[in-house]
């Protein structure tokens, strides 16, 4: 497990510009961030496990872990494990009669396993490395130049996130457009397209 880190899901968020859901994950102990793009089904699905919200009826999610717990099987742990080709991959880890078993998921539905049964979520190192981005670093320094130029890129695109969508706690809340904005500025910006980059979805 060295080479995994926790991490927890700071929130889900929803983009005005596309309506795509993104999940927050916060590195534990850090202000590092990890957004994973998901399908709009399987966000609704965590925000409402995260809410706590009682069905009258078990959903999906709520079936296969019915289905664990009937057959023994105990979930240890969740992982985000890569990100390859803006793709990311997880796994779920689970103990079958004192045996570990490595199960392949997209971690939009290992993390809908994790919240509902109260297990950890684990992200790769080399995955936070690769794709963890810091808001608040300083973006006004001049001169940056090779990788360093690529990392504030990384870093503007998660603060356009920020700037576009909101949510906290699970719940998922557009954001208000500014009542001050210049008129003027909104002709301007009529009719041009939103810059458009993921940062990564799953698999």
């Amino acid at each position: 497990m060295s080479d995994m880190v926790e991490v927890v899901i700071d929130s889900i968020r929803v983009s005005l510009m596309s309506q795509q859901r993104v999940i927050i994950l916060r590195e534990m102990g850090s202000e590092r961030y990890l957004p994973i793009m998901v399908g709009i089904y399987e966000a609704e699905h965590l925000t409402l496990a995260m809410q706590n919200v009682e069905v009258s009826r078990p959903l999906t999610y709520d079936l296969f872990v019915n289905m664990l717990e009937t057959l023994g099987a105990e979930v240890i742990h969740v992982e985000v494990v890569a990100l390859r080709n803006e793709t990311y991959y997880g796994n779920i880890v689970v103990n079958i009669n004192g045996t570990m078993h490595n199960i392949d998921s997209r971690p939009s539905d290992a993390m809908n396993l994790a919240v509902r049964l109260d297990v950890p979520i684990f992200a790769s190192r080399e995955v936070l490395d690769e794709a963890g981005l810091v808001p608040e670093e300083d973006l006004s320094e001049e001169g940056l130049e090779g990788e360093t130029e690529v990392e504030s890129e990384r870093l503007s695109v998660f603060e356009d996130y920020l700037d576009q969508i909101k949510g906290e706690g699970g719940e998922e809340i557009l954001e208000e457009e500014d009542e001050d904005d210049d008129a003027s500025e909104e002709e301007q910006d009529e009719g041009e397209a939103p810059d458009e980059e993921d940062e990564g979805e799953e698999e």
